[in-house]
């Protein structure tokens, strides 16, 4: 049987709000990079732009949406793009979408997940707060 080649795509052109590789202790024995890993560094991708845009403390209230795509393996240049979609009275909402590089020899760039988030600004009591005007 014949094995299904993912979709190929190519990088954002902007600058990453996170890039990393995905390394051996974010693994399963088997080399697939756990799920929760990923969900994770996405999470800290997101409070990237939310907490500059709340020009402050932020705390994540919601995971909206989760798809994983694609697998990612250990050794993968790893890419997370945050934007910021939505801002409400004290919340921000933030779609972040991440992209696996791999295989030097042969280099492809695979769409591995995409997540939307939202998160709360609050204040030095961790009470929400409104969000300032930009």
């Amino acid at each position: 049987m014949d094995e299904i080649q993912p979709q190929t795509t190519t990088l954002p052109h902007r600058e990453p709000t996170l890039r990393m590789v995905a390394m051996p202790s974010d693994c399963n024995y088997t080399g697939d990079v756990f799920g929760g890993w990923i969900m994770g560094q996405v999470d800290i991708a997101g409070s990237v732009p939310a907490l500059h845009r709340a020009k402050g403390r932020v705390v994540t209230v919601a995971v909206n949406s989760f798809i994983f795509k694609q697998p990612l393996f250990m050794g993968d240049v790893v890419s997370f793009y945050a934007r910021i979609v939505k801002v409400g009275r004290t919340s921000i909402t933030v779609n972040v979408e991440v992209y696996a590089q791999r295989d030097p020899e042969r280099p492809t760039c695979v769409k591995v997940t995409e997540a939307t988030l939202t998160y709360v600004a609050v204040d030095e009591s961790r009470k929400p707060r409104i969000v300032p005007a930009e």
